[in-house]
């Protein structure tokens, strides 16, 4: 599948200087590039194990300067995606190298990457920790966590009846907060790293479902249960939560296979 080319670049960008002035830096240049390889490569043109045409190649491909073209391997390389070697070119890693949890790499690659054994894999990481957040956020949040958590509870209500987007912003920022609020600080750093993933989940999730009441519901519960330091219920509805984003997830495999 051919890869945009330079050409789609914003025509501002392309802006001539005025006399004896420097040129202007083209910033869309290199990312748009970056962003064209990294999706090719998860798409497979050039599949894992592969090596990759040569810059010069590149180059004369994509109508690029190397610098663009070597900066756009650095950048794939630092995110697992690519690797260079030595009079060898550069190799194309398995996706099982690949940094998915990377909010670039997921934003260029897309449903590519963002597909059902993705999904399932956050999932059963949410599993193995929200429960245990809520039930030590029960004994430990502050009251500044709960209002938090509240708000953005409320936020999630009020944008029930719209756009999808605004709920899993604030559905995200929900569970931002919950594992903050753990007073733990390998879950607060742990909410950080996982955070495009668990929001892209989210949006698969939320997209998947007509209505968000049950989902209002169950982290109004969550709330409250921190609310009165009640660490069994807190859990309880943590694991709620997650049953129903299973059960969402299946929904929305059966649809695309459907």
């Amino acid at each position: 599948m051919p890869v945009a080319q330079e050409e789609s670049v914003a025509p501002a960008s392309r802006a001539r200087s005025k006399p004896g002035s420097k040129p202007g830096p083209r910033p869309r240049v290199g990312r748009d590039f970056v962003a064209a390889l990294a999706r090719a490569i998860a798409e497979g043109r050039f599949a894992e194990g592969s090596t990759l045409p040569r810059e010069q190649d590149l180059c004369a491909e994509f109508s690029i300067s190397r610098t663009v073209v070597r900066e756009a391997l650095k950048t794939l390389e630092s995110k697992g995606v690519v690797r260079s070697r030595a009079r060898a070119g550069t190799l194309v890693r398995a996706r099982a190298d690949w940094n998915l949890l990377d909010a670039d790499l997921l934003d260029w690659m897309g449903d590519t990457v963002v597909d059902a054994a993705f999904l399932s894999a956050v999932l059963e990481a949410r599993r193995a920790v929200e429960p245990f957040a809520a039930e030590l956020a029960a004994e430990r949040a502050t009251l500044t966590d709960i209002a938090a958590l509240n708000a953005a509870w409320e936020t999630m209500r009020a944008s029930e009846r719209g756009h999808d987007a605004a709920f899993t912003a604030a559905d995200a920022e929900f569970h931002r907060i919950l594992l903050r609020a753990s007073g733990n600080l390998v879950f607060a750093q742990l909410s950080a790293v996982i955070d495009a993933a668990l929001t892209r989940a989210l949006d698969r999730s939320n997209s998947s479902v007509a209505s968000h009441l049950e989902a209002v519901a169950v982290h109004g519960r969550l709330v409250e249960a921190l609310r009165m330091r009640d660490g069994k219920a807190a859990r309880a509805a943590s694991e709620q939560m997650l049953d129903t984003a299973a059960r969402d997830l299946k929904r929305l495999v059966r649809d695309r296979q459907g």
